[in-house]
């Protein structure tokens, strides 16, 4: 699969014309590193974490993507296959209780049939751009991403999600700036600001320790004060994070929230993602490699979709077996 066609050229019209990682814990979480090293070459499929890549274990956390030039130090959404288990059991389990007590359906719906509230939190430092004030305009250039990348709009399969934006909220707080992933201060951010239930999308804006570009919590049984996602400002549309200022962290970090793990988890072995149409991949693509194949199951690795790791311009896609997952996992722990 190629470059999405004509995404740039369509999402900086977008701009101008609305002026726009993890492991199992009390609340689980995914965060995403960007790296600069193609990994185009075949890979060995021995692991989800790479020592290539130097990912360690880290803790109840989140799912990390690194800016370019940044060292990738964790990948704490990297589960371990015992951890995707446990998941996958609980999520059939609470499948089985709401089909015995509702009789709900989880297939997707081709349309929107489910619109999510957001709050979006702009922490800053100072009142300067560098400092964190960034301005409205990329916030609703964001959320106009969002909704163009879980339409399909940018290609792939129609979700059923859209995202109204309910509320920006600005807060000066050099404690909180750069926003830490995994530290009391970020525990104490998210539970002074999150508002709403479930269903509400809160998400962080601001600068991240350890070159990250963000991460995320995945959806848990019972509601955590850390629910959310947590991304990097200048990833916005219009920022200035070179090759990753499309958007499409956020929506990579939202694909988490809804209960997406990596297209390279578990590598080539077992069920992979637990999407049967996202063709295995052995370890993470950076950049935007062409024809990389590093499994010897069929289909080439799938670099072009919003789980993987590479550029912004590269990605463009859901899949069909995404979508009807990220419905089911609304339905199980998300809707009101």
């Amino acid at each position: 699969m190629g470059l999405r066609p004509n995404l740039l050229t369509r999402r900086n019209a977008g701009i101008a014309s609305t002026s726009f990682a993890l492991l199992l814990g009390v609340a689980t979480v995914g965060v995403l590193p960007t790296a600069t090293t193609p990994t185009s070459a075949p890979l060995a499929a021995a692991s989800p974490v790479s020592a290539e890549e130097c990912w360690q274990a880290a803790g109840a956390s989140a799912k990390v993507k690194v800016r370019p030039g940044g060292a990738v130090k964790h990948d704490p959404n990297a589960l371990t296959l015992a951890q995707v288990h446990q998941r996958e059991a609980e999520l059939a389990d609470l499948v089985q209780e709401q089909v015995k007590r509702k009789g709900f359906k989880t297939n997707a719906a081709a349309a929107a049939s489910v619109t999510i509230p957001v709050v979006v939190h702009v922490i800053q430092r100072d009142s300067t751009r560098a400092g964190g004030n960034i301005p409205d305009s990329m916030v609703t250039s964001q959320i106009s991403v969002l909704n163009q990348s879980f339409s399909g709009g940018t290609g792939g399969a129609a979700t059923a999600f859209a995202f109204q934006l309910q509320s920006i909220n600005r807060v000066t707080n050099p404690a909180w700036y750069p926003i830490v992933q995994g530290s009391s201060a970020e525990r104490t951010m998210k539970s002074t600001l999150r508002v709403g239930g479930k269903s509400t999308l809160n998400i962080y804006l601001g600068e991240l320790s350890d070159d990250l570009l963000g991460w995320a919590t995945f959806p848990t049984r019972r509601l955590s004060s850390s629910d959310g996602v947590v991304v990097l400002s200048e990833s916005l549309p219009g920022g200035t994070a070179t090759n990753y200022n499309l958007g499409d962290t956020g929506t990579h970090e939202v694909g988490h929230w809804l209960n997406l793990y990596h297209t390279f988890q578990n590598g080539c072995s077992g069920s992979g993602d637990n999407v049967s149409d996202t063709p295995a991949e052995a370890s993470p693509a950076f950049q935007c490699p062409t024809g990389r194949d590093t499994c010897s199951a069929p289909g080439q690795d799938p670099i072009t979709n919003f789980m993987d790791y590479t550029y912004d311009s590269c990605m463009y896609q859901f899949t069909a077996g995404q979508a009807s997952r990220m419905l089911t996992a609304w339905n199980t722990y998300r809707a009101a």
